[in-house]
């Protein structure tokens, strides 16, 4: 095998230049894009923050439902009531249908 006449670089040198800024079309296009995910992140938490409100009222309701079933119970005993038209019907063998 015949030996090299020039010697090995030692470093790999780039050929390609380096741009030191994106030209003005694509800054607009980046900025626009990154504009819509900061939009659509604030949108997710305003829905979830509405969730997280929700979610309370559901349980502050289902609370009341508790008590109103007291009540209920305390008025009429342990039986079912239809809640479409408020028929009260008694339990079979004392258990609720499920």
């Amino acid at each position: 095998m015949a030996k090299r006449k020039t010697p090995k670089s030692k470093e790999i040198v780039d050929l390609k230049p380096q741009a030191e800024k994106l030209t003005q079309e694509e800054l607009t296009e980046l900025q626009t894009t990154v504009g819509k995910v900061d939009r659509l992140h604030l949108e997710i938490g305003k829905v979830e923050a509405q969730k997280h409100n929700f979610l309370h009222m559901l349980a502050g309701v289902q609370d009341e439902i508790k008590l109103l079933q007291t009540k209920l119970e305390d008025n009429y005993g342990s039986v079912d009531i239809d809640v479409r038209d408020g028929t009260i019907k008694a339990k079979e063998n004392g258990q609720a249908d499920s």
